[in-house]
């Protein structure tokens, strides 16, 4: 815990800040060195201060290209005496986001692995393989440090497999949410090391989807390395991630010492295993792995579970045909009041769907979105309530009208044979799809039909007696106590990014989606008890009356969505930028300048509960798109303009800024490379974070460049976007682009612009930004920080 407290004392550790490049660097290279002193003779430790320069283009955030020139990693190299060829890598970053301590992302993961090292060096036995320990300086940087040892530094080239700590929330319970690709034996090392488990391919294969806007240093080994991993992170609170609450105090001795235990186990065991020697014949081949309550895990190969996943929809199948078409007279008669029974169960998910998106909506439309952001019960009362009151009401409807008169066992019968039916075509199409989260599919087809099978006399007689009940129940135990545990996590995980996930999503609808599916997959098995029981009225006027109530105290605003409690905070996010902009026209004179303070809001919400405290920024402070402008003329630090609605962006009118370290932005040279190509060199030099921005003009294209790989990355809108940073005394960068230029060119070939960040020092905060961060309520986390903006047209 010491190692944790002393590198979250230093403060926010932003790339380029004396901070991060020396007292950060100094802090880990004094433990080292300590460790070093006391380690055993059966160990040699190696220590390297890398200071590397280049760049990649990476599909994050729909695109962009990353330069970073002199960014710091300190790496540690344990091996035997004898030394070793081969070396396994635990990853974290020391760095940390603006105005944030760091504790959780990353601070804790480097304070465990400065505890590993301490570990490994004392023992006596000597370890087969190394043991490489990256502190990598910029990661938040958008993974640029990992980026640098990958590709250039000399014992990188030895490692066959990698342990990568994070952090999407804080403290808790670390979860590894990515592993491979492929490399199953990996899996399996972790199965077996770690002694508090807490693993889900489900969780991997969510994160690989897309939907959620963050990524890792594990991409960056994967693709630039071509080295196999393992992911880990902690995902408890995430409320407070990346925020000024992310402090040392708030992570539990036992989060830390759980960590420890895991990561020493599964490492030790990599750096002693024969699989590392020949790990390329282990390297193919997925895996399906799980953990049950964080007991244990259960992990085996796809292609075991593809065949698994296809015998258990056979046999499902198999019973439900012998089921519908004998006797022979009535299999037709069967098969009609099947698929009757299979349309109405689809209709009454699609309506239930319908009906609480449109709640969603509502409720998002009158201001009232987040409502249960601080409490989340409220989603639960509201769409949980009016999802399962919705499927009640349908299915009554349906038992009263269309099944009038009709045996109550038979439908009662015929409706549990049609949820199954919908598992098993479910669990055959996703299995053919790839997905190895097929196997919550198979749990939902395996268990009830051996519930079925068990007591398919109960099923037959009049009424659901209390022994048919418990007997269901029971049989109906495992994927019902599993399908609780898996959303606890995937809400864990989910709840606290809809307060930062931008202003063009609903995360009212996003929510509800949610629950509404749980709420389906939950009820699937119990559809068919409306059939059975003489009235559901009871449970009716239950769930609406909890409906009702909830959606008039939503309306009324009674749950505020955020929260300055000490303990257990849960700010709206707002980001603040003291800008100075300048529009230059072909000749180079300014035609256009401003300067105002922009604010985001990070949430749906825009600024709608900050007006009250702060009046200055209203509704009549909206910024305006410049259209000629790439990336509408707003200095974005990364390309997450898709995140926020225009509408939702607000310019407040402040006095212009002077940095002490202006940006110098030079043109070295313009060469027609051919008759109709031109190459534009530049040179630039300012502080540590800078952005670019180029937008190719109507009949020209950009056609190469010096950065990344040479092939221009576009984001989305069509825009280049370029995320620049640097260390201590970089030299000037410079770069050129080439253009494909049409004949006649009057208005020029490229607008490109480039944006200076201030993120520390005497230039990051105005007085005047100063002024209007001190309004702000205590309910929110504002980050604020200057940057200038200047667009040129060649």
């Amino acid at each position: 815990r010491g190692y944790l407290d002393n590198i979250t004392a230093i403060g926010p550790r932003t790339v380029g800040s004396p901070e991060n490049e020396v007292l950060a660097v100094n802090y880990l290279l004094e433990q080292i060195w300590a460790i070093e002193r006391e380690s055993t003779d059966a160990h040699n430790i190696s220590v390297d201060v890398q200071r590397p320069t280049g760049s990649f283009s990476i599909d994050f955030l729909g695109g962009f290209t990353s330069y970073y020139a002199n960014i710091t990693n300190v790496v540690v190299k344990l091996e035997p005496r004898n030394g070793a060829e081969l070396a396994v890598l635990s990853n974290c970053h020391f760095d940390s986001v603006p105005n944030s301590p760091g504790a959780s992302d990353d601070a804790v993961s480097c304070a465990v692995m400065l505890e590993i090292l301490n570990t490994l060096s004392k023992s006596s036995e000597p370890l087969q393989h190394a043991v490489i320990f990256l502190f990598n300086g910029a990661e938040e940087s958008i993974l640029q440090a990992s980026h640098g040892f990958i590709t250039q530094h000399e014992w990188a080239k030895s490692i066959r497999a990698f342990i990568n700590l994070e952090a999407a929330g804080v403290g808790g319970k670390e979860l590894v949410f990515q592993t491979g690709p492929e490399n199953p034996w990996l899996v399996q090392a972790y199965v077996v090391a770690a002694k508090h488990p807490f693993a889900s391919v489900v969780a991997q294969e969510i994160f690989q989807s897309g939907i959620i806007p963050a990524d890792t240093d594990f991409r960056i080994y994967r693709d630039f390395g071509n080295v196999p991993g393992i992911d880990l992170a902690f995902i408890e609170n995430g409320y407070i991630y990346h925020t000024k609450y992310d402090t040392s105090d708030r992570i539990l001795t036992d989060s830390i010492q759980r960590a420890g235990d895991n990561i020493l186990a599964v490492l030790k065991y990599l750096a002693t295993s024969d699989k590392l020697t020949k790990s390329f014949e282990y390297r193919h081949g997925n895996v399906v792995f799980f953990d049950i309550l964080g007991l244990f895990v259960l992990a085996y190969p796809a292609r075991v579970g593809t065949i698994m996943n296809y015998i258990t929809a056979a046999i499902a199948f198999l019973y439900l045909s012998k089921k519908v078409l004998q006797p022979k007279t009535r299999a037709i008669h069967n098969l009609k009041e099947f698929f009757t029974a299979f349309s109405l169960t689809l209709l009454s998910w699609i309506c239930t769907l319908v009906t609480v998106l449109i709640v969603a909506v509502f409720v998002s439309v009158i201001g009232r979105s987040l409502s249960w952001y601080t409490h989340f019960y409220v989603s639960v009362f509201l769409y949980g309530a009016a999802a399962a009151a919705e499927l009640v009401l349908i299915h009554t409807l349906v038992k009263r009208f269309f099944y009038k008169g009709m045996n109550e066992q038979y439908l009662g019968d015929t409706f549990f044979d049609t949820s199954l039916m919908i598992w098993s075509i479910a669990l055959t199409v996703i299995t053919q799809l790839g997905i190895c989260s097929a196997f919550i599919c198979t749990l939902w087809v395996a268990f009830p039909l051996l519930t079925k099978l068990m007591i398919h006399r109960e099923f037959s007689e009049k009424g659901a007696s209390m022994k048919f009940v418990m007997m269901y129940m029971l049989g109906m135990f495992v994927p019902y106590l599993y399908m609780m545990y898996l959303s606890w996590t995937v809400f864990e995980m989910f709840t606290p990014i809809m307060g930062r996930s931008g202003s063009e999503i609903l995360p009212d609808v996003v929510l509800a989606g949610f629950i509404v599916v749980f709420t389906v997959i939950l009820s699937s098995y119990f559809i068919n008890f409306i059939y059975l029981v003489k009235s559901t009225k009871a449970t009716l006027i239950t769930l609406t009356t909890v409906f009702v109530v909830t959606l008039i105290l939503v309306c009324s605003g009674i749950f505020f969505p955020y929260s300055s409690d000490a303990a257990n905070p849960k700010p709206k996010r707002v980001f603040l930028q003291h800008t100075i902009r300048r529009f230059h026209d072909l000749d180079g004179n300014v035609v256009k300048s401003d300067s105002g303070i922009w604010i985001n809001g990070f949430d749906y919400n825009g600024i709608s509960h900050i007006t009250p405290h702060v009046p200055e920024i209203n509704e009549t402070i909206r910024t305006p798109c410049e259209e000629q402008a790439p990336f509408c003329g707003l200095p974005w630090i990364l390309p997450v303009h898709f995140m926020f609605r225009l509408v939702k962006n607000w310019y407040l009118p402040a006095p212009e800024i002077f940095p002490r370290r202006p940006i110098l932005f030079k043109v070295l040279s313009k060469e027609l490379m051919s008759r109709n190509s031109v190459r534009l060199s530049f040179e630039v030099s300012g502080p540590s974070h800078m952005s670019v921005y180029v937008r190719p003009h109507e009949g020209s294209t950009l056609s190469t460049w010096s950065l990344g790989d040479g092939v221009p990355v576009a984001s989305l809108g069509g825009d280049y976007f370029v995320f620049y940073s640097h260390g201590l005394q970089a030299t000037p960068w410079r770069f050129w682009v080439e253009l494909m230029v049409p004949e006649k060119h009057s208005d020029g070939v490229v607008s490109l612009a480039i944006a200076a960040h201030y993120f520390f020092g005497e230039d990051q905060k105005s007085p005047q930004l100063c002024a209007l961060l001190e309004k702000f309520p205590n309910w929110t986390f504002s980050s604020g920080w200057s940057c200038t903006y200047d667009l040129f047209v060649f």
